[in-house]
């Protein structure tokens, strides 16, 4: 059971055909433009695509948008705040208390749930984008350059984090970065994006 990518196609990409077991991460790199976030979109079904994806054996098209995306759940480079505040983006004050040691994992304490959005730096915002969709437990996760505005000590943190995910609650991940050396540590398979093909480049 698992994550299936079936004939994924957009704009003038594709198709593209992945399996990805439970518990496994898989990795993505490739040429700037080539597409990377746009196939993570689709895999979200939040841009216009052929193809379809199932879950463990049931397709997207069986499943509401919105909970199909909470489901498949996708963490951008550049994250979303809507409020002035950090604690109106959390709406589930169980999850949030029981995400507590993960919220200190990722440097930070409970004060941060009182935080004005705006004094946030672009690393901060990027963590707690990461939090805000960890703690719904999703089956799958779509990670877009989740460290990129990240140091070393935090990058490494955050790869731990996912690569437990994984192991533990049987998570399924596809993680797009440039950093090829990164994708080798959290992933058991890399590929690299062309416009008409995944091609491995190796595997764990």
């Amino acid at each position: 059971m698992g994550l299936r990518l079936s004939a994924i196609s957009f704009l003038s990409n594709g198709p593209y055909s992945m399996d990805v077991r439970s518990g496994e991460c898989v990795g993505l790199t490739g040429r700037s433009g080539i597409g990377k976030t746009q196939l993570l979109r689709a895999v979200a079904d939040v841009i216009v695509h052929g193809g379809e994806c199932s879950l463990d054996g049931k397709p997207s098209s069986h499943f509401t948008p919105p909970n199909w995306r909470k489901t498949v759940a996708m963490v951008p480079a550049e994250s979303f705040w809507w409020y002035d505040t950090v604690d109106s983006h959390f709406q589930d004050g169980e999850s949030l208390a029981a995400g507590r040691i993960l919220l200190e994992r990722l440097g930070f304490s409970s004060d941060v749930m009182g935080w004005q959005v705006s004094r946030l730096s672009t690393g901060e915002r990027q963590r707690l984008s990461l939090f805000r969709t960890l703690i719904t437990e999703p089956r799958v996760l779509l990670l877009d350059e989740p460290t990129s505005a990240l140091d070393p000590k935090m990058t490494q943190v955050v790869e731990e984090i996912v690569v437990e995910k994984c192991s533990n609650k049987k998570t399924i991940c596809l993680w797009v970065s440039h950093d090829q050396g990164q994708l080798f540590r959290v992933a058991e398979r890399v590929f690299r994006l062309e416009v008409k093909a995944l091609v491995s480049i190796g595997q764990q």
